[in-house]
């Protein structure tokens, strides 16, 4: 994220492992090697539970490309899927093949199939019951007896009826991020977990995530010294004509104006297909049939009525129009179906902000924001979508013990103080009064930097690069050493070399992926409902997520009334944050969002 040079690169990650400590460093090798899958029990482990010995049985609502990288982290182990719903074929075929388009998307979704070592599709589907578009899809799976829990990973307009449906059908659910569509259905489905005795888990990941633990951890040490600023950054090279969010349409698209486009996954087919007649290779004759087979399944969805299941045709503000099909296959873009940026990839990097803040709090509460100044727009892309192209924003987060009545005493104290990093007298915790301000910038047009965290202390700083690596450094010099001693006062950092520890660190530097804590997620969710209690709950469980969803969604707010010509600025209430109070900053109603919800169900 950082654009740091190789030699920089290194420097950091030795510090980080020589900053771990020795046996800390062993351990986290350790999981680091077993990769994305903990099948060997090193996720349990580290978090502390246990593995179970009769596993969940549950059902996939909704197996497109997030659902295929659940299905993909899956571990038998605590994981039995007897069901999956979708209403395209494309994507239920992914389920049980996985994904083939390359070797990339095949290594994050693998499939039912090469998941449970089941030998066909034929074989799979006497395990696991499929509901579709022509047999009732998910509400059907739901009231499947068979199915004891859920994980849901459908368009974000559908995470709160889903949930709360299967809830009141006394199904245990994990829902993909963002919570829900809006802040009172967030509060509705926490309340009806609660009330049900279900347990509620919602796919922010990092809560599982190994590095970003041990970033916590590095944090309490006090290696960064006081927290005051957090930069993070989610940049995607997406431009009009190449839009990841923009996936294609089943059969080709009308072209505004009149005539019709080929989609180049159909032409493509067509080009595989004639390839494969000829193909004399064993091995490449297997690929090239297994990714015929899933583009002729991708080509099927043109049979899926959208608007039957309950997408809507509509005319765009530039006259296009836009058909059902085009909402079901391109939900993110729109307002009614999706929440645009700061839903899909910055509430999982605010979550992280929240995450390193609330590391020092004495409590153990989750830090929420004060305020956010924003500004969104599309800067790049026709009018022809809801979503921004581009959003920055500033959040000002409450330091471990601030007080609003120490903004201006903690200052005007230290102003006058020579030494306040160690200490202002009245403030001893060298952090009481203060604000951390995090910096925030999701774009399309330029993937410059990609995606990660920079978190800053007044002793160093912690980059997080996109959820794979930690690179830690004293100060601001990138090209510093961190030395670690361990005394009475806990570790410090100074400017000694890193010595025999740095073969260590490169050693560990090339043991490949690290989980990114989608398996850990769903197992210790599994594990807590075989060991339910009430000390045992998911780590993003609803009083948590509530807050990402707040952030994300009250950015927007922010974001709307600047694009209204208002100040683009939001002064977060805390009981917007609290499951049991009415008030939301969208202006969503908790007693309307509940009886809707509930006559769904």
């Amino acid at each position: 994220m950082m654009s740091l040079t190789p030699e920089q690169r290194e420097v950091g990650r030795d510090n980080y492992w020589e900053a771990v400590g020795v046996s800390r460093r062993d351990f986290l090798k350790g999981v680091i090697a077993a990769g994305a899958v903990t099948g060997g029990g090193l996720g349990a482990m580290y978090f502390g539970y246990d593995k179970i010995t009769n596993p969940i049985r549950v059902g996939v609502i909704g197996t497109g490309d997030e659902g295929n990288v659940l299905i993909g982290a899956l571990n038998p182990d605590y994981v039995q899927v007897t069901a999956i719903a979708d209403i395209r074929p494309y994507n239920i075929h992914r389920a049980f093949h996985g994904d083939w388009a390359s070797p990339a998307a095949l290594a994050v979704r693998k499939g039912l199939m090469s998941v449970y070592g089941w030998k066909s599709e034929d074989e799979a589907r006497k395990h696991v019951k499929v509901y579709d578009a022509t047999n009732g899809g998910y509400p059907a799976l739901i009231k499947d007896p068979d199915v004891e829990a859920v994980i849901i990973a459908l368009p974000l307009h559908l995470h709160a009826s889903s949930s709360c449906e299967a809830m009141l059908a006394g199904k245990h659910v994990l829902v993909e991020k963002l919570m829900a569509h809006n802040v009172a259905q967030c509060k509705v489905m926490g309340r009806l977990s609660e009330e049900l005795g279900l347990y509620l888990a919602v796919g922010h990941q990092r809560h599982y995530s190994v590095l970003y633990d041990n970033a916590v951890n590095l944090l309490r040490w006090g290696l960064l010294g006081q927290l005051h600023h957090i930069r993070a950054q989610w940049h995607r090279g997406n431009l009009p004509g190449r839009d990841s969010w923009q996936q294609p349409l089943p059969g080709g698209e009308v072209v505004f104006g009149g005539g019709k486009s080929v989609d180049r996954i159909l032409r493509e087919l067509r080009s595989k297909e004639a390839e494969l007649k000829n193909e004399t290779d064993p091995a490449r004759a297997e690929l090239l049939a297994k990714q015929v087979a899933q583009w002729r399944a991708w080509d099927s969805d043109r049979t899926v009525n959208a608007e039957e299941q309950g997408y809507i045709s509509t005319t765009l503000p530039n006259g296009r129009p836009r058909p059902a099909m085009e909402e079901l296959c391109r939900w993110r873009l729109w307002d009614r179906t999706g929440g645009g940026l700061m839903a899909e990839l910055g509430s999982h990097q605010l979550d992280a902000a929240g995450i390193f803040v609330s590391a020092l709090r004495a409590d153990g509460k989750k830090a929420h924001p004060l305020s956010v100044h924003a500004v969104g727009g599309r800067n790049l892309f026709p009018n022809d979508r809801d979503a921004e192209d581009h959003v920055c924003c500033l959040f000002e987060f409450p330091g471990p013990a601030y007080e609003p009545s120490f903004d201006v005493g903690y200052r005007d104290v230290a102003l006058n103080y020579p030494n306040p990093d160690k200490g202002v007298p009245g403030f001893e915790d060298g952090a009481s009064g203060h604000k951390v301000v995090v910096m925030y910038s999701t774009i399309n047009g330029n993937g410059f930097g990609g995606y990660g965290e920079c978190v800053m202390g007044t002793k160093g700083t912690l980059i997080l690069d996109r959820e794979q690596e930690i690179m830690l450094y004293k100060d601001s010099d990138t090209t510093s050493r961190v030395a670690v001693k361990d005394g009475k006062g806990g570790p410090t950092m100074d400017t000694q070399a890193s010595g025999a520890y740095a073969a260590a660190a490169k050693t560990a530097d090339s043991m490949g992926p690290v989980s990114r804590g989608y398996t850990e997620q769903i197992e210790h969710w599994a594990w807590c409902i075989r060991n339910k209690a009430p000390e045992n709950q998911p780590r993003c469980k609803p009083a948590v997520a509530l807050g990402d969803a707040v952030i994300a969604l009250g950015t927007n707010v922010a974001v709307g009334k600047k694009k209204q010509g208002e100040p683009g600025f939001l002064q977060f209430d805390e009981n917007w944050y609290d499951l049991n109070h009415d008030a939301t900053p969208d202006g969503s109603s908790c007693e309307q969002e509940r009886a809707a919800l509930v006559a769904k169900a």
